[in-house]
């Protein structure tokens, strides 16, 4: 018997170093943020009859608000939505927004030619943060005009640790010749969590009805859709024209 429990104890110790040297589950849901850049997205509802008065206003007043900061492009929505624009802001860190906003507060200017005339031609304001994923980077289009579609994948919680990859395999799946070009991927910070956008130019709107048909008979596409489908709750997307003031054409 005191053979047994010395084998035992010695047992213990010897396996005690092992288990204390086991790897701490990760409790990341997916790659972290390596920068403090950011995209604010804003989407602007309009009174149906003020949308032509509004876009007239905003190409003419635009470049008292960029020069605070930099506006990525500005868009209006023709399917998807009526009456309604869509832009993106970029901002280096919060506190550069914070100030941004503050000294728009202040602008004499900005509020009695642009605020104080286009507030009252809108319904709605709605605005999210969004990070670009770590695979991708902004693009120019591959020439000016066209036509850009914003897709929204409402993914299921977990974060990109659990759907990343799938996201991932499936955007840059269509990200080839004789596709749509991909301008830019995003990961939503502040608005609805699990949440990301894909950016895409087509030459027309009929292009990119042609490329929507040739995916669904490409093997490698559809299998890459298919593994992603799995982890995602909704999605819904916008066909938009870039506006004449927007730095994205």
């Amino acid at each position: 018997m005191l053979k047994i429990r010395g084998y035992l104890r010695s047992a213990v110790v010897l396996l005690a170093p092992a288990a204390a040297a086991q790897p701490r589950v990760s409790l990341s849901t997916g790659p972290q943020q390596k920068h403090r850049t950011f995209y604010e997205f804003r989407t602007y509802s309009i009174h149906p009859d003020q949308n032509t008065a509004f876009l007239k206003l905003t190409n003419e007043k635009i470049h008292l608000r960029t020069a605070h900061s930099e506006l990525i492009g500005y868009w209006s929505i023709e399917y998807g939505g009526l009456n309604k624009v869509f832009h993106i802001w970029k901002y280096d860190s919060y506190s550069q927004r914070a100030g941004v906003r503050a000294a728009l507060s202040q602008d004499s200017s900005w509020i009695s030619e642009y605020v104080s005339k286009a507030i009252p031609m809108l319904t709605s304001q709605e605005n999210e943060v969004n990070y670009l994923v770590p695979w991708s980077h902004l693009q120019d289009p591959p020439q000016e005009g066209g036509v850009y579609e914003l897709v929204s994948f409402q993914m299921r919680p977990g974060g990109p640790a659990v759907w990343g990859n799938a996201f991932q395999a499936a955007v840059t799946s269509h990200d080839a010749p004789g596709y749509g070009k991909l301008v830019g991927a995003f990961n939503s910070e502040c608005g609805m969590l699990n949440r990301v956008h894909a950016l895409w130019w087509f030459e027309s709107a009929d292009q990119r009805a042609e490329v929507r048909h040739k995916a669904h008979t490409d093997a490698r596409v559809v299998a890459a859709v298919r593994n992603c489908v799995v982890h995602l709750d909704s999605q819904e997307n916008k066909l938009m024209f870039p506006c004449s003031f927007s730095p994205l054409k």
